[in-house]
């Protein structure tokens, strides 16, 4: 049987000394401008970027919330060699090494979880889901980016990586969501073919469905 995680890791471990330099890293860049746009957070949050590679996210989010302290999770050792590197906010922001599928966190630590263009690598999605569910504190945020299921067509034109890659659409995020206790508050277009998807860990009082 096929170890899709250990695959993984080793791929983002090869690619991490160049990852920033590359064409997909100035793509996320354009995503988490966007994705800003639409963060909020709490007074003093203590958030989780999960998949955070080499963590330029989490830079951007300490640089834009002054008082947050936050923790990049990835599975790549060397990726988070990269960031802590890279970690121009010491000592907010520290960085670990982890599984998605079974976070090192305690229930209810963060006010809010990210996952930017990472979830698509997932195997077992719904785990991931409740893992996020249950380190989120009593209306916390999970924003959630990835590309929508249509482009699984075309990356299967280029053969790229078919069958270890997994898209979903606005539905298919909230069916998965709802399954773990995670109400969907709205769907943002970020940088096409890039949606992200809101959910908070209690039902909202409004929906806001803007795509």
């Amino acid at each position: 049987m096929v170890d899709v995680t250990s695959q993984k890791q080793r791929l983002f471990d090869a690619w991490a000394p160049s990852y920033d330099w590359l064409f997909p890293s100035v793509f996320y860049q354009a995503i988490h401008k966007r994705l800003l746009d639409y963060v909020q957070l709490p007074d003093r949050p203590n958030i989780l970027d999960l998949g955070c590679g080499t963590g330029q996210f989490l830079n951007r989010l300490a640089a834009r919330f002054p008082q947050l302290r936050g923790t990049g999770l990835d599975l790549s050792a060397e990726m988070l060699h990269q960031a802590r590197q890279n970690n121009r906010h010491r000592p907010r922001l520290i960085y670990q090494q982890g599984n998605a599928e079974s976070l090192p966190f305690a229930n209810g630590q963060f006010d809010a979880v990210f996952n930017t263009i990472s979830f698509l690598h997932y195997p077992n999605p719904e785990q991931v889901l409740a893992e996020v569910q249950r380190v989120l504190c009593p209306s916390g945020r999970f924003y959630l980016a990835d590309p929508i299921a249509p482009l699984q067509l075309r990356l299967q034109r280029w053969g790229f990586s078919p069958n270890n890659i997994r898209l979903y659409d606005e539905a298919a995020r909230e069916q998965l969501g709802r399954q773990v206790g995670l109400h969907c508050v709205a769907h943002h277009a970020l940088f096409p073919p890039t949606v992200l998807t809101i959910f908070e860990t209690h039902e909202p009082q409004n929906l806001d469905r803007m795509r």
